[in-house]
């Protein structure tokens, strides 16, 4: 399959509000690399069928969270914050004040913590477990699934067909879904914005469960897992098998996520 062609007839599910879900059939890939120690060892891993965000989640969608919660605003929208675009001091998403309210952009600013109230309030407002992918599921997508080609970005080899990243994001965050889906109809996989997942951190993958499901013994349970890379990101941390861990509160203006759901 080449870059950006899609399965003939791929799964989507309309879910409320605003979602696409993306039918993942399951399967057994090889999870890691070697260009990185904490992409190491190179493990199969089997992963069952679940259903994942066609698009990270975007403004719009987590905006109606927060209107209707009437909490967890993204930093940059929070009274009182020294980030907020509009009456803090701190600069660390001004030059974003364009793009920060555009609906279809990907949704910043939010921790894991807020992430995870989101899924929590979307389960509740449809009745189905939404939830953060676990990182196996999520490089088992970002690599096409059953239909993987071995890209070494989401959907080709060429991070510009499928990616913004530092050499074509023009330093900020793009509308979702405008460059060319993975074999699967992933979008934005590589680059726009590295994706919060449900796992702990840990420095290599010796001891990671082989079954798909979420890493949450030992390791940094403070720490979760982020992948994909992002608009401030050079072409080697876009690739679907690199990985870092961020603070479980910490916002920042590169960092969003997308739901899974079995």
């Amino acid at each position: 399959m080449t870059s950006g062609q899609l399965p003939i007839n791929p799964k989507v599910i309309n879910d409320p509000p605003y979602l696409d879900m993306i039918q993942i059939e399951g399967g057994t890939f090889m999870m890691g690399s070697e260009e990185n120690i904490h992409e190491q060892p190179v493990h199969e891993v089997q992963v069952t069928d679940f259903y994942l965000g066609k698009y990270p989640v975007t403004v719009k969608q987590y905006m109606e969270f927060v209107e209707e919660t009437g909490t967890r605003y993204p930093e940059w929208l929070d009274q009182g914050n020294r980030y907020n675009i509009f009456t803090g001091t701190d600069n660390h998403y001004k030059p974003l004040e364009a793009v920060l309210l555009k609906e279809n952009h990907p949704i910043v600013g939010i921790s894991w913590m807020d992430a995870m109230a989101y899924c929590k309030w979307l389960g509740e407002k449809t009745r189905k477990e939404y939830r953060l992918p676990s990182e196996a599921e999520w490089e088992y997508a970002a690599r096409g699934g059953r239909l993987s080609s071995g890209f070494k970005y989401s959907g080709s080899n060429k991070l510009k067909e499928v990616g913004w990243y530092s050499k074509n994001s023009q330093e900020e965050t793009k509308g979702v879904g405008l460059k060319l889906p993975n074999e699967l109809g992933l979008y934005d996989m590589s680059g726009n914005v590295l994706e919060w997942c449900a796992d702990y951190w840990h420095g290599s993958f010796k001891g990671a469960p082989s079954n798909g499901s979420a890493w949450i013994k030992g390791g940094d349970k403070d720490d979760r897992v982020v992948r994909g890379g992002s608009w401030d990101d050079d072409d080697r941390l876009c690739r679907v098998s690199y990985r870092l861990g961020d603070y479980v509160y910490d916002r920042l203006n590169f960092v969003g996520f997308r739901v899974a759901r079995y």
